[in-house]
């Protein structure tokens, strides 16, 4: 026969503390004493209690939980970025919530109104594509949204944090145009997406400008292994280019697998620029050159803006901007030519030095500033 579920009460008497005592242990609403908490901690493990955080929630209307939706917890990108908040989110006594909409618009939709239903304290979220859920833009206005990623800063309904895209793509481009490269192909994931869109742009004008030659784009989506068999194909089809710009990490990794299997050598027969910065990237036989996101002043800018909404800050939407810096390593050739080494060298120094700044944040209609800061994650590495 089941036993009756320990309650809130049983751990009060117990503890020989009130009822209150103990929710403020549990919720971190209010500081207790070190040795009043610890007795109750003892008694609810003595007794098995776990808080019944459905029964919290409609009692105070509001949970002291956080939902955060992004795309695809399989991008490396991604699952870094959510543990960085949930290690933040922790330390200021919130729990998190986290769903993926695996790119799925409809499942992006079902998964909002599941986290919705939690009346959450705020909402972080990455959308699927340019546009932003119905469901969200109806949320952002009565709740706490931070957009971040994936967002047309210019239309968001919320604080945005993102990335300068196009300068991240000029970054790249500079140091392929300073090694004497004019052939270049650009490995996108899907032009659908915004910050793709940016970074083609960023690079494909600086190429233009500098070599008067326009870089191939193709797609190969955001999966990996379709990807590098979307590459290879394209290889066997297409003179060789003399450089690769990977614009997402899962397209660096479909780039270099393809290449891997291919028996194509880097940088001696094709030149690679990465996209996110891993340790697998610096620990390769060749280790590769990469556009690295400041992942960790990410999470601050997002976590930031979240709590400062959160404790009741007004006003119009807040976009906050980061740039990236140009981890430069070995898989980039310097092509024979007057001045190409001292092409690379002037590049390198004029790319963001990853100092760390705070970041940049402007209102519609504000001057935009610039910050310089380093993140990074690991993730596995390709096969070999």
């Amino acid at each position: 026969m089941p036993t009756r579920r320990p309650t809130i009460r049983d751990v009060a008497t117990l503890a020989g503390a009130s009822t209150a005592t103990v929710s403020n242990v549990f919720s971190g609403r209010k500081p207790v004493a070190a040795a009043l908490r610890e007795r109750v901690e003892a008694a609810a493990r003595t007794l098995g209690y776990q808080l019944d955080r459905a029964a919290s929630q409609l009692r105070s209307g509001q949970a002291r939980i956080i939902g955060v939706l992004v795309p695809d917890l399989d991008d490396a990108f991604f699952t870094a970025l959510v543990s960085r908040l949930e290690v933040m989110a922790g330390k200021d006594g919130y729990d998190v919530i986290i769903a993926s909409s695996r790119d799925d618009p409809a499942l992006e939709r079902s998964r909002l109104k599941a986290l919705c239903g939690w009346r959450p304290s705020g909402l972080i979220a990455v959308p699927c594509s340019d546009r932003v859920p119905e469901l969200l833009l109806r949320e952002a206005a009565r709740l706490p949204v931070v957009l971040a990623d994936r967002v047309v800063p210019a239309a968001a309904p919320a604080d945005v944090v993102v990335i300068d895209n196009a300068e991240a793509g000029e970054i790249a481009a500079r140091h392929l145009v300073a090694a004497g490269h004019r052939e270049v192909a650009i490995a996108a994931s899907s032009l659908a997406f915004a910050p793709i869109r940016e970074r083609l742009r960023g690079a494909e004008a600086h190429l233009r400008a500098a070599t008067g030659c326009a870089p191939v784009t193709i797609e190969l989506g955001a999966n990996s292994e379709a990807g590098a068999r979307a590459f290879a194909y394209w290889l066997e089809r297409h003179s060789r280019p003399s450089a690769v710009f990977a614009l997402t990490n899962v397209t660096t990794l479909a780039v270099l697998t393809a290449l891997a299997a291919a028996r194509v050598e880097m940088p001696g027969q094709i030149s690679v620029i990465g996209f996110d910065d891993y340790a697998w990237m610096s620990a390769r036989r060749t280790a590769l050159t990469a556009i690295r996101q400041p992942l960790d002043a990410m999470a601050e800018a997002i976590w930031a803006r979240l709590t400062a909404r959160i404790a009741g800050e007004r006003g119009p939407p807040v976009v906050t901007c980061l740039n990236t810096t140009l981890m430069v390593r070995d898989s980039v050739r310097t092509l024979p030519g007057p001045g190409a080494a001292a092409g690379v060298a002037a590049a390198a120094a004029r790319a963001p030095n990853g100092a760390d700044a705070p970041p940049a944040q402007r209102g519609r209609g504000q001057p935009r500033g610039a910050t310089r800061s380093e993140g990074g994650a690991d993730a596995e590495p390709p096969a070999p």
